[in-house]
């Protein structure tokens, strides 16, 4: 690991994003809560948070520091359900790596809640993607007391 010691302990925030493309009859069943696992967003909301605070143990070199919040969010459109999540610390290190876990895996959620649905005649998934994972955001410093947060 990279020696953060002597690194200052300052407000970091990172935003992840990305996307699952999926049959608008799947898209319509998660709106409707008709998904047999139960509701699809809310499963991948908790996923993601906890995948959040998990990142140290997925990813060998990432640091473990002190999570101090975690926003998902999600938007449905006619065949793709987008994940958004944001990741705060007061920290010696950056948080891109939690965020970008946190999306996957909210994402990985979704596929797994929904495969019977996704799957053809040969239980294949023709169109189901995971796409677009990227960091759209990343802040460092006095960006917190810019916000009005504590």
């Amino acid at each position: 690991m990279i020696d953060i010691t002597r690194k200052p302990h300052v407000y970091r925030e990172a935003v992840a994003r990305g996307s699952i493309r999926l049959r608008k009859e799947t898209i319509e069943a998660i709106r409707a809560g008709k998904v047999k696992k139960g509701d699809v967003l809310t499963v991948a909301r908790v996923a993601a948070v906890q995948a959040v605070k998990d990142t140290p143990r997925i990813i060998p070199y990432c640091h473990p520091i002190p999570i101090t919040a975690v926003d998902v969010s999600f938007r449905l459109e006619e065949e793709r359900v987008w994940v958004e999540v944001t990741v705060r610390t007061t920290s010696q290190t950056g948080v891109e790596m939690e965020a970008l876990t946190g999306a996957s895996v909210a994402l990985l959620t979704v596929w797994d809640m929904v495969k019977y649905l996704e799957k053809d005649e040969s239980g294949n998934y023709p169109t189901t993607r995971i796409e677009n994972v990227v960091v759209v955001r990343k802040l460092k410093g006095g960006e917190a007391g810019e916000k009005g947060e504590d």
